[in-house]
C-alpha cells in the first residue's frame, strides 16, 4: 500500500522508557508517546503507583487529563468531588480542576493516562529519574 503522509508509529511493551518525577515520589511513568519523542500534541503514558502511592495535588491550564484504569483499584479527588475507581474506570479531569490519584487497593495501580495538550508534562517526565520496569508492570503493559 503506497499512501500519502507519515508513516504509523508502533511501539511494543519492550520500547517504553519510565521515569521518577521526584525522588520519593510513589508513582512511574511509562511514556507510550509524546511531544519529545514522536512529536504529538499529547502525552499518552502508563501510570505506575505502588500501594499507597498517589500523585501530588495538581491542575492544569488547558489540558484535559484522562485516566483509564488498567488493574488495580483506587481513589480520584477532583475539585470537590472523590470517587472510588477501579479496573475498567475511566476519568475525565478538565482544564483547572485540582486532582489527586490515590492508590488505595492491594497491589498496584496502574492507569493509562492522556493529558491534551501536553502542557510541557513529557518534559517534566523526562527531566527525572530513569527507573526500570519490573516484571509485574512488563506483564501488565503487555496485554
Amino acid at each position: 500500500m503506497s499512501g500519502a503522509g507519515p508513516a504509523a508509529i508502533k511501539k511494543s511493551a519492550g520500547d517504553y522508557r519510565a521515569y521518577r518525577i521526584s525522588p520519593g515520589d510513589t508513582n512511574r511513568l511509562a511514556i507510550i508517546f509524546d511531544p519529545v519523542g514522536e512529536g504529538t500534541t499529547f502525552i499518552a503514558c502508563v501510570e505506575i503507583f505502588d500501594v499507597g502511592g498517589r500523585t501530588p495535588p495538581n491542575a492544569h491550564l488547558r489540558a484535559h487529563e484522562m485516566f483509564f484504569v488498567l488493574k488495580g483499584e483506587g481513589l480520584a479527588q477532583a475539585g470537590d468531588r472523590t470517587v472510588p475507581i477501579k479496573t475498567g474506570d475511566s476519568l475525565l479531569v478538565p482544564p483547572g480542576s485540582t486532582h489527586v490519584i490515590e492508590n488505595t487497593g492491594r497491589g498496584r495501580l496502574y492507569t493509562l493516562t492522556l493529558m491534551v495538550p501536553d502542557e510541557e508534562f513529557a518534559a517534566l517526565i523526562r527531566r527525572g529519574t530513569p527507573v526500570e520496569l519490573d516484571d509485574e508492570d512488563r506483564a501488565v503493559l503487555g496485554r
